[in-house]
């Protein structure tokens, strides 16, 4: 399997961002998918997963309201649409995926996660 995220970049507060992440190798439509982040001096924390079919989601309270995460697994492919940046959002984004068992998984800790992409930085400049 193999990850790939782009369209991190350099952003003023209060814009949007949209991160892209292609997946292949495998049945995309049997991962959970989730996007973490990592900033300078931090530990990896988790932004948002997403279960096999796209119904069940979940966010952590830091982006919950000003991110979005979809799917499209004709495409296979994973998004997380960012909104309302704030300096706090500064950080390399991970894609990653989740051999799960079950369809309704959305997974928050990185080490459920099978495979990772390379992350893409997200600087937001106040």
């Amino acid at each position: 399997v193999q990850l790939q995220a782009s369209g991190g970049g350099l952003v003023q507060a209060g814009d949007s961002l949209r991160l892209p992440c292609e997946f292949s190798g495998s049945t995309f439509s049997r991962y959970a998918l989730g996007w973490f982040r990592q900033a300078p001096g931090k530990e990896r924390e988790f932004v948002a997963s997403i279960g096999w079919t796209g119904s069940m989601k979940n966010y952590a309270n830091s982006v919950r309201g000003r991110f979005t995460i979809s799917r499209d697994n004709a495409k296979n492919t994973v998004d997380l649409q960012m909104s309302s940046l704030n300096s706090a959002d500064t950080a390399i984004y991970y894609c990653a995926a989740d051999r799960s068992a079950y369809s309704w998984s959305t997974p928050i800790r990185a080490a459920e996660y099978d495979f990772w992409g390379q992350g893409t930085q997200v600087t937001v400049s106040s």
